[in-house]
């Protein structure tokens, strides 16, 4: 009888996922990339500190590169294109204090929780690993 229970009960502990956030928007594509930040250098050093992002962009950096955000009690990273848009030349974000700001629409999202009133969409979420305490790691 106890082999039925764990085998009943062994696909729950393995269908368990440490993170659970979803990354799909048929705006934006999903590129695969990894970034180390370390925020002793003065471009990310604001990070140390609650309420405060940084942009970052480059090659193979998110789609449109990143805001990576200190929400107080962890980091937290989104992509920088507005999500309820195709990507075109208005679609990069802009950072506006604890918010993200859309140009082709003007709308505003959190950087708490990357959502927009009435938007369909959340801004696209990324993972982040706080490898020490000036040391992050965001990829997807």
């Amino acid at each position: 009888m106890k082999k039925y229970i764990i085998l009943l009960l062994l696909p729950l502990f393995l269908s368990c996922e440490k993170e659970n956030f979803s990354n799909n928007n048929p705006y934006l594509p999903n590129y695969g990339f990894t970034v180390n930040i370390n925020m002793n250098l003065p471009q990310y050093s604001s990070l140390q500190f609650p309420s405060n992002a940084v942009y970052i962009s480059g090659a193979g950096v998110g789609v449109r590169g990143i805001f990576v955000f200190n929400t107080g009690g962890n980091y937290v990273a989104f992509d920088a294109a507005c999500p309820n848009q195709a990507l075109s030349s208005c679609s990069t974000m802009t950072l506006s204090g604890i918010d993200a700001i859309c140009p082709c629409d003007d709308v505003r999202y959190s950087l708490f929780s990357g959502q927009a009133q009435g938007m369909q969409y959340p801004m696209k979420q990324y993972r982040v690993e706080q490898l020490d305490a000036v040391s992050l790691r965001v990829y997807n």
